[in-house]
């Protein structure tokens, strides 16, 4: 492999970060938080690798390298939470993550000290929250999101309570998963080295099964039980914090305890929130206007700013809560902060979709996004039958008019055949 200028690495790098759905739009300040986290041989070397998951063997190939030199390269990116190892079956695999929820993340997820994490934490506040450009390509460059708010189940009605699915349980991904992981809350680490932190919980950020695994195995979260963490969510609960996961049924990876003041997804929330960069809950709140007293907890309360007190007719002594549906994100924090039992959760009258798995979900994105070659003629990677037939599967899935523009962007006969068939 020609060795590359720094330059050259970095922006390579920065490609392959874009050939994914969830990508990285390219700043100075992207390439100085790239600096921090890769050497230029790392940054030559990861931009070649895969989309997908592969093998100590694949990225020898791709590196022409012996495949034990390669294994510890691989070995030690994983160590610094750059890649994840995962097992699949019994076969090491290693992947890239996204920068979100992915690499950006991790590197702030414990106290290290082998990078400056006030200078990085200082840039990703200038990349994210100053420069804006890639939180509008996060929350906003395809109609299907990133992730999606769980519902706070303490504060469901017996009738709510039965008819809930379980996928829209936080409590039912923690009982099921395979691996739980809890890690520093990468927001609120963010915001304390910039003088901006809450006093909401630190050590209370959630992944799960394979993510979870790899992050555990490298000392970047310490792996609890499912009574550890119910009681975690319970806290998360009392703290006022919204639960945003993985914008999937089956396999959630993650789901993250979000404050107001310094998370992400609730900072574009209350920017945004017409344009809803998280796929809000199935319920909404209602308020009982007559019961009302107009205290302001609620509007104190609320992370997003999706409630105001407004005067009950002519009398502006009188006041009550009037939620703004069109940017409520339905997490039922408001409903605990009444004392007066004012406000009640209720289906909403649209049922939110919410894709199958992971493979889904980046599959609808990337043919939202015209990427969906990237994930298909993914380099070094056509041999893996089982990768393909994932993708084709979810492609399967989809509402006929997105099979179509996959077709499309595909120009392939063999998919439209393949898509027509499963029709008939």
């Amino acid at each position: 492999m020609s060795h590359l200028s720094a330059k050259e690495s970095y922006k390579h790098l920065v490609d392959r970060i874009n050939r994914f759905p969830q990508g990285a739009p390219p700043s100075k300040t992207l390439y100085k938080i790239l600096s921090i986290l890769f050497s230029e041989k790392e940054a030559e070397l990861v931009a070649t690798l895969p989309i997908k998951p592969f093998t100590a063997k694949t990225a020898s190939k791709i590196w022409n390298m012996e495949e034990v030199e390669a294994r510890k390269i691989l070995d030690r990116l994983a160590s610094r939470a750059i890649l994840l190892d995962i097992d699949n079956n019994g076969t090491q695999q290693y992947m890239l993550p996204p920068p979100m929820a992915g690499f950006f993340e991790f590197a702030l997820m414990r106290t290290r000290n082998d990078i400056d994490q006030k200078l990085l934490s200082e840039l990703y506040y200038q990349y994210m929250n100053v420069e804006e450009d890639f939180i509008k390509e996060l929350f906003f460059s395809s109609e299907t999101r990133l992730g999606r708010v769980f519902v706070q189940e303490e504060v469901l009605s017996n009738k709510n309570s039965v008819h809930i699915l379980d996928y829209e349980r936080a409590s039912n991904v923690i009982k099921n998963a395979s691996h739980i992981g809890i890690s520093m809350c990468y927001c609120r680490h963010k915001m304390h080295h910039i003088n901006r932190g809450c006093d909401a919980p630190l050590d209370i950020c959630m992944t799960f099964d394979n993510v979870a695994a790899s992050l555990v195995k490298h000392k970047f979260a310490r792996e609890v039980e499912v009574s550890e963490g119910l009681e975690l969510l319970h806290q998360a609960y009392e703290h006022n914090l919204v639960q945003c996961g993985e914008n999937v049924r089956e396999k959630v990876t993650f789901i993250c305890n979000c404050c107001g003041c310094c998370c992400e997804a609730m900072i574009a929330a209350k920017k945004f929130g017409m344009l809803h960069p998280v796929h809000t809950t199935n319920f909404i709140p209602k308020v009982d206007e007559d019961n009302c007293i107009g205290c302001g907890k609620c509007v104190k309360a609320c992370p997003i700013g999706a409630i105001k007190m407004i005067s009950k007719g002519d009398d502006s002594k009188k006041r009550y809560a009037k939620i703004d549906e069109d940017i409520c994100l339905g997490c039922g924090v408001c409903v605990r902060s009444c004392s007066k039992k004012s406000i009640s959760l209720e289906r909403r009258k649209e049922h939110i979709i919410t894709p199958a798995n992971s493979v889904h979900r980046a599959v609808l994105m990337a043919v939202e996004k015209n990427q969906l070659q990237n994930l298909i003629f993914d380099n070094s990677a056509l041999g893996s039958h089982r990768a393909m037939a994932a993708i084709l599967s979810a492609i399967l899935k989809l509402p006929p008019m997105k099979q179509a523009m996959a077709s499309k962007q595909m120009k392939s006969v063999y998919l439209e055949k393949l898509i027509k068939k499963i029709d008939i």
